[in-house]
Protein backbone atom coordinates (compact mmCIF):
# COMPACT_ATOMS: atom_id res chain seq x y z
CA UNK A 1 0.00 0.00 0.00
CA UNK A 2 1.10 3.19 -0.89
CA UNK A 3 -0.15 5.17 2.92
CA UNK A 4 1.14 4.87 5.98
CA UNK A 5 -2.08 3.88 7.91
CA UNK A 6 -3.21 5.98 10.83
CA UNK A 7 -6.00 4.67 13.28
CA UNK A 8 -7.88 7.39 14.60
CA UNK A 9 -9.71 5.92 17.62
CA UNK A 10 -9.22 5.59 21.13
CA UNK A 11 -10.96 1.97 20.81
CA UNK A 12 -8.92 -1.16 21.89
CA UNK A 13 -11.69 -3.09 20.16
CA UNK A 14 -10.76 -1.46 16.80
CA UNK A 15 -7.17 -1.75 17.51
CA UNK A 16 -7.73 -5.55 17.70
CA UNK A 17 -9.47 -5.68 14.94
CA UNK A 18 -7.14 -3.81 12.39
CA UNK A 19 -3.98 -5.62 13.87
CA UNK A 20 -5.65 -8.82 12.89
CA UNK A 21 -5.55 -7.78 9.47
CA UNK A 22 -1.46 -7.84 9.60
CA UNK A 23 -1.90 -4.29 8.31
CA UNK A 24 1.03 -1.83 9.94
CA UNK A 25 -1.01 1.66 11.64
CA UNK A 26 -0.02 3.56 14.31
CA UNK A 27 -2.56 5.10 16.17
CA UNK A 28 -3.30 9.06 16.35
CA UNK A 29 -6.00 10.54 18.50
CA UNK A 30 -7.00 14.08 19.13
CA UNK A 31 -9.02 14.76 21.92
CA UNK A 32 -11.95 16.60 22.40
CA UNK A 33 -13.86 16.46 19.18
CA UNK A 34 -17.46 17.49 19.25
CA UNK A 35 -19.59 14.29 18.31
CA UNK A 36 -22.79 15.82 18.23
CA UNK A 37 -25.11 15.69 15.78
CA UNK A 38 -27.79 17.37 14.50
CA UNK A 39 -31.06 17.25 16.22
CA UNK A 40 -33.77 15.51 14.09
CA UNK A 41 -31.35 13.81 12.00
CA UNK A 42 -32.04 9.85 11.26
CA UNK A 43 -30.40 7.72 13.60
CA UNK A 44 -29.41 5.56 10.56
CA UNK A 45 -27.58 8.45 9.62
CA UNK A 46 -25.16 9.22 12.58
CA UNK A 47 -22.90 7.00 12.44
CA UNK A 48 -21.39 8.46 9.33
CA UNK A 49 -21.80 12.21 10.26
CA UNK A 50 -20.18 11.43 13.31
CA UNK A 51 -17.26 9.58 11.61
CA UNK A 52 -16.74 12.18 8.68
CA UNK A 53 -16.86 14.49 11.62
CA UNK A 54 -13.87 12.81 13.35
CA UNK A 55 -12.27 12.28 9.98
CA UNK A 56 -12.72 16.29 9.57
CA UNK A 57 -10.71 17.30 12.65
CA UNK A 58 -7.40 15.02 11.12
CA UNK A 59 -7.13 16.48 7.47
CA UNK A 60 -5.21 19.48 8.34
CA UNK A 61 -2.40 17.52 10.45
CA UNK A 62 -2.26 14.66 8.08
CA UNK A 63 0.85 14.26 5.53
CA UNK A 64 0.47 13.27 2.75
CA UNK A 65 1.49 10.32 2.30
CA UNK A 66 -1.22 8.95 5.34
CA UNK A 67 -4.07 7.57 5.42
CA UNK A 68 -6.45 8.01 8.02
CA UNK A 69 -9.28 5.47 9.46
CA UNK A 70 -12.07 6.94 11.33
CA UNK A 71 -15.27 5.22 12.98
CA UNK A 72 -18.57 5.47 14.45
CA UNK A 73 -20.47 2.78 16.05
CA UNK A 74 -24.22 2.71 17.71
CA UNK A 75 -26.27 0.80 19.01
CA UNK A 76 -30.09 1.10 17.42
CA UNK A 77 -33.67 -0.12 19.01
CA UNK A 78 -36.92 1.19 18.89
CA UNK A 79 -35.63 3.98 16.19
CA UNK A 80 -33.43 5.29 19.39
CA UNK A 81 -29.67 5.23 19.72
CA UNK A 82 -28.07 3.71 23.09
CA UNK A 83 -24.89 5.51 23.51
CA UNK A 84 -22.12 5.09 26.01
CA UNK A 85 -23.50 4.18 29.47
CA UNK A 86 -22.63 7.21 32.14
CA UNK A 87 -22.96 4.87 35.00
CA UNK A 88 -23.96 1.23 36.29
CA UNK A 89 -27.95 2.17 36.48
CA UNK A 90 -27.86 3.15 33.13
CA UNK A 91 -25.54 0.44 31.89
CA UNK A 92 -28.51 -1.85 33.70
CA UNK A 93 -30.92 -0.19 32.16
CA UNK A 94 -29.91 -0.14 28.33
CA UNK A 95 -29.34 -4.30 29.26
CA UNK A 96 -32.89 -4.55 30.25
CA UNK A 97 -33.56 -2.91 26.75
CA UNK A 98 -31.60 -5.12 24.85
CA UNK A 99 -33.20 -8.37 26.54
CA UNK A 100 -35.08 -10.61 25.00
CA UNK A 101 -35.05 -8.69 21.93
CA UNK A 102 -33.11 -7.44 18.39
CA UNK A 103 -31.34 -4.68 18.07
CA UNK A 104 -29.04 -3.62 14.69
CA UNK A 105 -25.51 -1.88 15.04
CA UNK A 106 -24.45 0.36 12.52
CA UNK A 107 -20.18 0.78 11.93
CA UNK A 108 -19.46 4.15 9.85
CA UNK A 109 -16.14 3.83 8.61
CA UNK A 110 -14.04 6.78 6.43
CA UNK A 111 -10.72 7.00 5.12
CA UNK A 112 -9.30 10.24 4.47
CA UNK A 113 -6.24 11.05 2.03
CA UNK A 114 -5.26 14.55 1.80
CA UNK A 115 -6.82 13.93 -2.02
CA UNK A 116 -9.41 11.58 -1.33
CA UNK A 117 -11.98 10.23 1.04
CA UNK A 118 -14.14 7.46 0.53
CA UNK A 119 -17.42 6.34 3.37
CA UNK A 120 -19.20 3.40 3.80
CA UNK A 121 -21.80 1.64 6.49
CA UNK A 122 -21.87 -1.82 7.60
CA UNK A 123 -24.75 -3.41 9.43
CA UNK A 124 -25.66 -6.09 11.77
CA UNK A 125 -28.52 -7.60 13.48
CA UNK A 126 -28.12 -9.28 16.64
CA UNK A 127 -30.74 -11.11 18.30
CA UNK A 128 -30.53 -11.23 22.72
CA UNK A 129 -32.09 -13.89 24.59
CA UNK A 130 -33.92 -13.06 27.48
CA UNK A 131 -31.20 -11.91 30.19
CA UNK A 132 -31.96 -12.03 33.87
CA UNK A 133 -31.69 -9.48 36.36
CA UNK A 134 -28.50 -11.16 38.30
CA UNK A 135 -26.93 -11.81 34.38
CA UNK A 136 -27.24 -7.92 33.87
CA UNK A 137 -26.06 -6.92 36.91
CA UNK A 138 -23.23 -9.73 37.06
CA UNK A 139 -22.12 -8.15 33.92
CA UNK A 140 -22.19 -4.33 34.36
CA UNK A 141 -20.69 -4.88 37.99
CA UNK A 142 -17.85 -7.27 36.90
CA UNK A 143 -17.20 -5.61 32.82
CA UNK A 144 -17.74 -2.37 33.41
CA UNK A 145 -18.74 -1.76 30.23
CA UNK A 146 -19.43 1.88 30.26
CA UNK A 147 -16.93 2.68 27.27
CA UNK A 148 -18.95 0.24 24.80
CA UNK A 149 -22.39 1.65 22.73
CA UNK A 150 -25.08 0.20 24.09
CA UNK A 151 -23.57 -1.52 27.06
CA UNK A 152 -21.89 -4.26 26.15
CA UNK A 153 -19.12 -6.03 24.18
CA UNK A 154 -20.41 -8.98 22.29
CA UNK A 155 -17.02 -10.33 22.19
CA UNK A 156 -17.54 -10.68 26.38
CA UNK A 157 -18.97 -13.04 28.94
CA UNK A 158 -22.69 -11.05 27.82
CA UNK A 159 -22.17 -11.76 24.59
CA UNK A 160 -21.55 -15.63 25.58
CA UNK A 161 -24.56 -16.03 27.46
CA UNK A 162 -26.48 -13.53 25.66
CA UNK A 163 -26.44 -13.57 21.74
CA UNK A 164 -28.65 -16.07 20.40
CA UNK A 165 -27.97 -14.67 16.98
CA UNK A 166 -26.54 -12.57 14.53
CA UNK A 167 -27.52 -11.37 10.87
CA UNK A 168 -24.28 -9.76 9.46
CA UNK A 169 -20.62 -9.27 10.53
CA UNK A 170 -20.15 -10.36 14.34
CA UNK A 171 -16.90 -7.90 13.88
CA UNK A 172 -19.08 -4.82 13.01
CA UNK A 173 -20.84 -5.40 16.38
CA UNK A 174 -16.94 -5.32 17.98
CA UNK A 175 -16.93 -1.76 16.41
CA UNK A 176 -14.62 -2.28 13.17
CA UNK A 177 -16.13 -4.18 9.58
CA UNK A 178 -12.67 -5.70 9.48
CA UNK A 179 -13.93 -7.97 5.81
CA UNK A 180 -15.58 -5.01 4.45
CA UNK A 181 -12.60 -2.28 5.37
CA UNK A 182 -10.19 -4.74 4.11
CA UNK A 183 -11.37 -4.38 0.66
CA UNK A 184 -11.95 -1.07 0.50
CA UNK A 185 -8.54 -0.35 1.87
CA UNK A 186 -7.58 -2.72 -1.39
CA UNK A 187 -9.65 -0.18 -3.76
CA UNK A 188 -8.41 2.67 -2.25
Amino acid sequence: MNYKIVLASNSPRRRELLKGLDIDFEIRVIDGIDETHPAGMPVEEIPAYLAHLKADAYIQSMRDDELIITADTVVIIDNQILEKPANESEAIKMLKILSGRKHKVITAVVLTAKDRQKAFSVSSIVDFEELGEEEIVYYVEKYRPFDKAGAYGIQEWIGYIGVCGIEGSFYNVMGLPVQRLYRELKAF
